[in-house]
C-alpha cells in the first residue's frame, strides 16, 4: 500500500509539473503572474491520501520546476511562493472535505481556500516575497506606495482569479472523478 500510495503520488507530482509548464498570464495583470492548473493533482492527492500527500505534490511540482527551468535570481523565491500559495490554496479541502462530503462541500472548501491564498499571500507578497526578489535581483528596494501597488493591482486580484478558475474547473472535473477518488480513498483506508 505503501508502494502505491508514493507512485500515485509521485505520479500526480509530475503532472502537477507538466501542468505548471502549461501557464498563461491574464488579461489585465502583469505578466510575470501566470495560471495555470498545477494544484488541480495536488486537490486529488489530498482527497485520496489526505493532507501531507497535497503538500507533497505542491514541493514536488516546485522542486522540479527549479530544477529544470532555474529561477530568475537563482534562489527558488518563486517556486517558494507557489509552494506557499498552493498549500494555502489545498489545505481547507483537506480538512473540510471528510465533513462536506460532496461537491457543494468541495466548491465551498476551495473557495475558502481561494481565501486563504488571497488574503494571506497578499500579505506575505508585501512583507517578504516582493522584497525578497528585489534582494536577491540586486534591485533598488520598492518603496512602500509600490509594494502596496503590486499587491492591490496584481498579486490580490490574481490570487482570487485563479482560486476561482481552479474551483470551477476543478468542481467540474470532479463530478467524474467522484465514484473513482472514492473507490481510492476506501482502498486507501482498507
Amino acid at each position: 500500500m505503501k508502494v502505491k500510495k508514493l507512485v500515485v503520488v509521485s505520479m500526480l507530482s509530475s503532472i502537477a509539473f507538466v501542468l505548471m509548464l502549461l501557464n498563461f498570464p491574464f488579461p489585465g495583470l502583469p505578466d510575470y503572474l501566470k495560471i495555470d492548473f498545477s494544484d488541480v493533482p495536488a486537490i486529488i492527492a489530498i482527497l485520496i491520501y489526505g493532507p501531507l500527500a497535497g503538500i507533497a505534490v505542491e514541493a514536488i511540482k516546485n522542486v522540479l520546476q527549479y530544477i529544470i527551468q532555474g529561477s530568475m535570481a537563482g534562489v527558488p523565491v518563486g517556486q517558494i511562493a507557489n509552494f506557499i500559495a498552493g498549500t494555502l490554496f489545498i489545505l481547507p479541502t483537506a480538512f473540510l472535505f471528510k465533513k462536506l462530503n460532496s461537491a457543494k462541500g468541495l466548491a465551498v472548501s476551495l473557495l475558502l481556500g481561494t481565501a486563504a491564498m488571497t488574503i494571506l499571500m497578499s500579505i506575505l507578497n508585501y512583507v517578504l516575497i516582493l522584497p525578497a526578489y528585489t534582494w536577491f535581483l540586486h534591485s533598488p528596494a520598492l518603496s512602500d506606495s509600490a509594494l502596496k501597488t503590486a499587491v492591490v493591482a496584481g498579486i490580490l486580484p490574481f490570487n482570487m482569479i485563479k482560486g476561482i478558475v481552479i474551483t470551477v474547473v476543478f468542481s467540474l472535473i470532479f463530478i467524474k472523478l467522484k465514484p473513482w477518488i472514492e473507490q481510492q480513498r476506501s482502498a486507501h483506508i482498507h
